[in-house]
């Protein structure tokens, strides 16, 4: 290869990590202390446009523009994987039109992004079922896969039609079917082979899950994979979270102990 290009990648590289560690510094935050892995529960959108008088749906078009500014901070600042909960298995229960106009706004989402995905280097992925999703939707879905699948920078996990409980019901069918056909024993089954039949197999597990709008529980998220995050809760609904509140969880995760049940 060409000795330039092999300098100019070199200079491109220390240029983003300049940018990086001036973020950090403004924001107050150390790489060292980051999480790996951001999840975040984004509730409030319907609460925080009804309190306008708004449609509960626009909560929902706003909620788009703090999705937007929280992935471009998390690159910014060099967190490795964020993950959001996009739709749930019990969403369905909601009015018709609200979910036509969700799957609408995913749709339009999925397009309109596209081109941010590919500039930040971002590795699109989703979890959940497909088989409820609308195939324009999973169209989009998977070209966003597709385009995305050999950049290098944070990965941006969407848990769409995603329930906790529906995952591991899923795992255990699978690893139940490898057992019937031969290829495992009983005794095989272990805490890594439960997480490498997960939708969020190769992924690492969450250190940090923020909730919004202030509901103290996790809503049926990736049941398996916090069983040690910390969890921080703001009163603030979603289309009110921004890059400050992003700042202050992470440093009051910088200041917490993690002990994983042992004694330091």
């Amino acid at each position: 290869m060409n000795k330039r290009f092999l300098r100019d990648d070199a200079l491109t590289v220390a240029a983003a990590n300049s940018d990086t560690l001036q973020c950090l510094a403004k924001a107050g935050l150390n790489a060292a202390t980051l999480p790996r892995h951001v999840a975040i529960i984004m509730d409030g959108n319907g609460r925080w446009a009804q309190e306008r008088g708004l449609p509960r749906v626009e909560g929902h078009a706003r909620g788009v523009t703090s999705v937007r500014r929280t992935i471009e901070e998390c690159c910014r600042l060099g967190i490795g994987q964020l993950t959001l909960y996009c739709l749930s298995v019990e969403n369905w229960k909601r009015p018709q039109s609200e979910i036509d106009f969700l799957m609408a706004l995913l749709h339009q989402y999925l397009i309109a992004e596209r081109v941010e995905i590919m500039e930040q280097n971002i590795r699109f992925t989703v979890i959940g079922r497909r088989a409820e999703l609308p195939q324009n939707v999973l169209d989009e879905i998977d070209e966003n896969i597709r385009l995305s699948e050999k950049n290098t920078g944070s990965t941006l996990c969407l848990a769409i039609n995603y329930g906790g409980r529906t995952e591991i019901v899923d795992a255990v069918r699978q690893i139940a079917q490898r057992v019937e056909q031969g290829d495992l024993r009983a005794d095989d089954i272990d805490e890594h082979l439960i997480s490498e039949s997960l939708y969020t197999a190769g992924m690492p597990d969450p250190d940090l899950l923020i909730r919004t709008a202030g509901e103290m529980r996790i809503s049926n998220y990736l049941l398996w994979q916090i069983s040690y995050a910390e969890l921080w809760v703001t009163q603030k609904c979603w289309p009110d979270f921004d890059e400050a509140l992003l700042h202050q969880a992470l440093r009051d995760y910088a200041a917490r102990e993690r002990r994983f049940g042992g004694l330091k």
